[in-house]
């Protein structure tokens, strides 16, 4: 289901994605708080269309202002146990990992997914872009389920 929205006009184009994170200090006293704070702080969106025939609006934020969009939940691409990693299961994340030079890292640590979570798999895409796990994880690289907004 989409949603529209406003985003700062370096981020408003089709399919990119972003992880909403709430009210920041700037929007205190916005008149277009209603339009701007209307999403899940937290999950990850998918701008599907950018509304052309907006304007751009001013933002104490953004500095080149703010634009309507529609948006959706996004799934996620992540790295999990290879264990009963399958498309229609259940799966959480394997933890933390502090090897951030790691090419999977964002796989492992993937924006817009929280850690004892259980997300549903709707797509095994295969081995991970990573040689080997520095922490001996045996993982295999799927597509989360994007969670409904409703």
């Amino acid at each position: 289901m989409t949603t529209v929205t406003l985003v700062g006009t370096r981020l408003a184009d089709t399919d990119e994605e972003f992880v909403y994170h709430g009210e920041a200090s700037g929007c205190a006293g916005c008149p277009y708080r209603d339009q701007c704070l209307n999403l899940t702080p937290g999950r990850r969106y998918r701008i599907t269309e950018v509304r052309e025939s907006g304007q751009t609006l001013d933002c104490a934020v953004h500095d080149e202002g703010v634009r309507a969009v529609e948006v959706e939940p996004a799934p996620i691409r992540a790295n999990v146990p290879t264990k009963g990693a399958f498309a229609g299961s259940m799966a959480e994340l394997a933890g933390p990992c502090p090897h951030t030079e790691c090419p999977s890292h964002p796989y492992c640590e993937p924006k817009g997914a929280d850690f004892d979570t259980e997300y549903r798999i709707t797509e095994v895409l295969g081995d991970p872009p990573h040689d080997y796990c520095m922490l001996d994880r045996d993982l295999t690289m799927v597509e989360f389920e994007a969670p409904d907004d409703a």
